[in-house]
């Protein structure tokens, strides 16, 4: 044996445990749901090739299919907007701030690193009157003085605003950390030039912080849309679909395997992945474009 192949071994020895991982939880499930959505199953009957059939009764025949999907774009629009926003924000105050980074960077990163579980159940507790939570946020606006503020916060005239609201507030962390560490890697030098050249704050705000920081903007953008879209933990937690009026995609396919239409579920999720793909692709498309014209990448 020489010894180019038994560095390419002993190389791949290295690798071949996370590719077995990855080949057996990722791989081989995708190749797997997308066989069962041309199929009719339920876990116990052998599976039946139906065709397209699935397809047909998710995008034309389901009625609750795309209501779930417009609770998912309701949510993912306040996340891309109040969200990253604010995560924007608050990652360009603290890159400004010259101590206690790493400290900011550990108390906003903190909701993000708890399960989204707990989020729903706390949150459940805090905004939902006995005997199913403990009322909480009303108490404490009439120990305040506010009584005339106290709601049902989980009524069916705001519950997926307040859905949304929590999970903008679960997951601004996460967006402002990756925020931060893209504002941090542009060079002081180039904001030290243009002061030179005249350029005022806004000047080298549109002219240098956004164009450089515009692949981790898209990145942020991209990360929040199949975070949002697939959201179900702390959905089912806090209002467990509050009867449609919150129920987003990926838990339409989770009531759909509890009743043991596996087909139609995998037709769902099959769905809702090409559809996150094509925004996926089209806003990094989007970000070259623009990163092309600020002179960033070349035409």
């Amino acid at each position: 044996m020489n010894g180019k192949l038994r560095d390419k071994l002993t190389s791949f020895a290295f690798v071949w445990p996370a590719l077995l991982i990855f080949s057996i939880f990722y791989i081989y499930p995708f190749f797997y749901t997308f066989i069962l959505s041309f199929q009719e199953y339920d876990f116990i009957s052998s599976p039946q090739f139906v065709g397209l059939s699935n397809f047909r009764e998710v995008l034309f025949g389901d009625k609750e299919w795309w209501p779930s999907m417009y609770n998912g774009a309701f949510i993912t629009f306040w996340a891309l907007t109040f969200q990253n926003i604010f995560a924007f924000m608050l990652a360009l105050a603290v890159d400004k701030v010259l101590r206690l980074k790493k400290f900011y960077r550990v108390v906003f990163f903190i909701l993000p690193v708890l399960s989204e579980i707990i989020i729903g159940l706390l949150m459940k507790q805090l905004l939902i009157s006995e005997p199913v939570g403990r009322d909480v946020f009303n108490q404490f606006l009439g120990r305040l003085g506010m009584g005339f503020l106290v709601q049902d916060w989980l009524g069916t005239d705001r519950v997926r605003l307040i859905t949304a609201l929590v999970h903008c507030w679960k997951g601004f962390g996460w967006a402002f950390v990756i925020l931060l560490a893209g504002l941090q890697s542009i060079p002081e030098q180039l904001y030290e030039a243009a002061r030179i050249d005249g350029a005022n704050a806004w000047h080298s705000f549109t002219k240098i912080t956004v164009p450089l920081v515009m692949p981790v903007i898209t990145l942020v953008i991209v990360l929040t849309i199949l975070g949002t879209m697939q959201a179900f933990a702390m959905i089912l937690a806090l209002t467990g679909g509050a009867g449609g009026l919150t129920e987003v995609p990926v838990m339409r396919i989770y009531n759909h395997l509890r009743f043991s239409l596996v087909g139609l579920a995998c037709a769902e999720g099959v769905i809702l992945g090409i559809v996150l793909i094509l925004v996926s692709f089209t806003m990094f498309f989007i970000s070259k474009k623009i990163r092309e014209k600020y002179g960033v990448l070349p035409s």
